[in-house]
């Protein structure tokens, strides 16, 4: 390849030389006969390197097919590992496959610990949640700290589930245990709780018995005490472990009962101050009821429509004075107005009437102004009752939060004092309407015989100024219109 590329230089050099210049005939001579030699030269330079060319050229085949055979050799072992490739990779979706199962049925095992933790919660009385209550906590959370194994989580929910076979096992015969308990004025007392199926029972260590009721938004049960016998049995049964419990096949229903059953004297002292004014308003209208019934019952046992028929017979037939004597003897309200406004006619018969019949009505109208004013007053008793006790209240959120026994109290005295107000209001509303019915009804009927009364003096009147002296008064009603005859003519 060498002599070849020298042999190009030296002919394309000649034939420039002879391009630029005429050459003699000696030089063109020597320039052939040495491009001659240099092809010679070059000819023999290419046998040379043929001759290498195809010395080298053997084992560079045979490297060749040593190198073939090799990827033939990695060809199969890539065929090889690819299939145990896709073999890892099987088993390793099965066991993949297996550890999400096995996830999953940790998962389910933990969901129900949890929602064991959570029933078995529900389940407890509000009493054992205080000695319970730690173990069902770290149940409870730990679902939620990731910082926990999954042993670590498994171990706290499983504590649940032994503390409920072990709570199994005390409560057989009854249960015994100290705690705390919030009584009735809201005061936090220690004591012991003994739970006889149920029924939980609280033992103050002053002695104090009752009954354990849950309170909403505190872990702490109130405590609702009995009275009598059954209390201080009760107290012995706690303190000493051994005693009698009155038989309830009700499963608590009946003792549950028991202690929530008010009468109207706790409910009167729930109510707080207000509850005084109220029940003096409520004895004044009570009272005062009472009396106008027993006076509508007197007047209507007096009526006499007999004496009322016999005081008109008697003024139609111009005898005043008997009609006088008639009123004066008779109790009935109509006939006493219509006497005494005869007995004063004199003056002027209308205002007498007015006069007596004011008098009358009177004692009808007593009672009915007593019943006006509880009707305005107790709903705003009641509402006084309603500001204070949500005072009450207020002050003692800042406080204690941990006795709403006491800010419930506020709320209850409240309430009963608006409650009470309201009742007395609408109570003492319906005798106050029927007595003002009782006034407008008797009011009426003095008026109709007033009325009637009117006529039949105008009538008389108009009998005397009509007859003619020399003729004879007839005081028979049936003549009348003869008299008036008479008269006219």
């Amino acid at each position: 390849m060498k002599a070849l590329t020298t042999l190009l230089s030296l002919v394309t050099l000649a034939l420039c030389a002879q391009a630029q210049q005429p050459a003699a005939p000696e030089t063109l001579s020597q320039l052939s006969r040495a491009a001659e030699k240099q092809l010679q030269d070059s000819i023999q330079e290419l046998g040379h390197l043929r001759e290498e060319i195809a010395q080298e050229k053997l084992p560079l085949a045979q490297d060749l097919t040593g190198l073939e055979e090799q990827i033939t050799r990695r060809r199969r072992d890539s065929e090889v590992v690819t299939r145990e490739l896709d073999a890892g990779s099987l088993e390793l979706a099965g066991i993949k496959t297996a550890m999400k199962a096995r996830h999953d049925e940790l998962d389910y095992c933990a969901n129900l610990l949890d929602e064991y933790a959570h029933t078995f919660e529900s389940k407890l009385g509000v009493c054992e949640l205080q000695r319970y209550s730690g173990e069902i906590e770290l149940a409870k959370q730990a679902t939620e700290n990731t910082a926990l194994s999954m042993t670590e989580k498994f171990e706290r929910q499983l504590a649940v589930a032994d503390v409920s076979i072990q709570r199994a096992f005390d409560c057989l015969g009854g249960l015994r245990f100290p705690g705390v308990g919030v009584d009735m004025q809201g005061r936090v007392a220690e004591g012991i709780f003994a739970i006889i199926g149920p029924v939980a029972i609280f033992r103050a260590e002053g002695g104090t018995a009752g009954i354990v009721v849950p309170q909403t938004g505190s872990e702490k049960p109130l405590i609702r005490p009995l009275e009598g016998p059954l209390q201080a049995g009760l107290a012995a049964l706690v303190a000493t472990g051994d005693g009698l419990l009155p038989l309830d096949p009700s499963r608590g229903g009946a003792l549950k009962a028991l202690v929530q059953r008010t009468n109207l004297i706790h409910i009167f002292q729930k109510g707080g101050p207000i509850m005084w004014p109220l029940l003096c308003a409520s004895i004044l209208a009570f009272g005062t009821v009472i009396e106008r019934l027993f006076f509508l019952v007197n007047e209507r046992r007096k009526r006499d429509r007999a004496s009322l028929e016999q005081l008109f017979t008697e003024v139609e037939r111009g005898d005043s004075a008997a009609a006088i004597r008639t009123s004066k003897q008779s109790k009935f309200y109509v006939v006493r107005t219509l006497g005494y406004a005869l007995e004063h006619k004199e003056h002027s018969l209308a205002n007498a009437l007015v006069y007596a019949q004011g008098e009358e009505l009177k004692r009808f109208r007593r009672g009915i102004p007593i019943l006006d004013t509880v009707i305005t007053l107790a709903p705003l008793l009641g509402l006084l009752g309603t500001v204070t006790g949500m005072m009450g209240s207020f002050q003692l959120i800042g406080g204690d939060l941990n006795s709403p026994g006491a800010i419930t109290g506020g709320i209850a005295e409240a309430l009963i004092a608006t409650a009470f107000g309201l009742g007395i209001a609408i109570t003492a509303l319906i005798p106050f309407n029927f007595l003002n019915t009782k006034l407008e009804e008797a009011g009426q009927e003095i008026e109709s015989a007033a009325k009637q009364l009117e006529l039949v003096v105008r009538g008389q009147e108009s009998r005397e100024v009509v007859l003619m002296p020399g003729h004879r008064h007839e005081k028979d009603k049936g003549h009348v219109p003869e008299a008036v005859g008479a008269g006219k003519e």
